[in-house]
C-alpha cells in the first residue's frame, strides 16, 4: 500500500513538472514565433501568437502544431485601386485576426505553413474612404461632385455621402446613397451605389456612378491569406479572411 502511494505521489509530481515544462516550452515558443513573423512581414509591433492544444512538446515531436491564433494591430497592406490619390499606396487594417490550421515545421524552425487559415479583419470608414473621389469632379455640365463620408447605412449597407455643386454653388446639405460592399476576386473591396443620388438635374448613370461606386484592392496579407467575405459595420468594415497553405514562416 505504501509502494503504490510513492508511486502515486511520484507520478503526480512528474505530471505536474511536465505541465510546467510544456508551458514554459510553448511560452518560449510563442514568442519566438512572435518576433519572427514581426521580422518576415516587417511590421511596426510585435503580434500576439497564441499556440493552442496540448501538450505543446508531442506536437513539436511530430513536426505539426493543430491550431495556431495570430493577432496583429494596425497593419499595413499594399493597395491599388481608383481613389482620388491614383497608383499604389497603403491602407491601415485596424485588427487582423488568423487562426491558423495544421502547421508543420521544419527541423530547424525556419519556415513554417499552416494547411488552411481563417480569421478576420476590420478596416475604418476613413481608411476606405481614400480610395473614393474625394475631389470635385465633373458629372455633368456645370455639375460637379465629390464623396466626403462613409458611414455605416445599416443592415450590412455602406451609406455614401456626396457634395454636390451645380452651377459653382454647392448644395446646402451631401445627398446620401445606400450602397452593398463585396469582395471581388479574394483580394478587392468593392462599394457599388444600390440606387442613385438624387442631384437635381439628369445627368448619364456612368458619369454618377463613377463618383459613388470605388474599389480598393488589398495585397500582401501575411502568408498570403486572401479576403473572403465583407460587410459594413458601426466603425467600418468588417471582412473575413481565409487561406491554403499559408506561410508563417520562411
Amino acid at each position: 500500500m505504501r509502494a503504490l502511494r510513492i508511486v502515486l505521489i511520484v507520478t503526480v509530481i512528474l505530471g505536474g513538472l511536465f505541465v510546467i515544462a510544456d508551458r514554459v516550452a510553448v511560452g518560449f515558443a510563442e514568442n519566438k514565433a512572435a518576433d519572427r513573423i514581426k521580422s518576415t512581414e516587417g511590421l511596426a509591433s510585435t503580434p500576439d501568437v497564441s499556440i493552442e492544444g496540448f501538450p505543446f512538446l508531442t506536437q513539436v515531436v511530430g513536426g505539426e502544431l493543430d491550431d495556431v491564433k495570430i493577432g496583429i494591430k494596425d497593419y499595413e497592406a499594399s493597395t491599388s485601386g481608383a481613389g482620388s490619390a491614383g497608383g499604389a499606396g497603403t491602407i491601415r487594417i485596424d485588427d487582423l485576426n488568423a487562426e491558423m490550421h495544421g502547421v508543420a515545421f521544419n527541423g530547424d524552425y525556419s519556415s513554417a505553413t499552416a494547411s488552411s487559415a481563417t480569421g478576420s479583419a476590420s478596416i475604418g470608414y476613413a481608411e476606405l474612404l481614400k480610395t473614393a473621389k474625394s475631389q470635385p469632379t465633373q458629372v455633368g455640365p456645370g455639375v460637379t461632385a465629390r464623396v466626403v463620408g462613409l458611414s455605416d447605412g445599416g443592415n450590412g449597407k455602406i451609406k455614401v455621402a456626396v457634395e454636390i455643386s451645380i452651377g459653382g454653388t454647392k448644395v446646402p446639405q451631401p445627398v446620401s446613397v445606400l450602397s452593398s460592399v463585396t469582395v471581388v476576386g479574394g483580394n478587392t473591396v468593392k462599394v457599388h451605389a444600390d440606387s442613385l443620388p438624387k442631384m437635381g438635374v439628369e445627368l448619364a448613370e456612368n458619369r454618377v456612378r463613377a463618383i459613388t461606386d470605388f474599389e480598393q484592392k488589398i495585397g500582401e496579407l501575411p502568408g498570403g491569406i486572401q479576403l473572403d467575405t465583407v460587410q459594413a459595420a458601426a466603425n467600418g468594415v468588417d471582412v473575413s479572411v481565409k487561406g491554403s497553405n499559408v506561410k508563417l514562416v520562411g
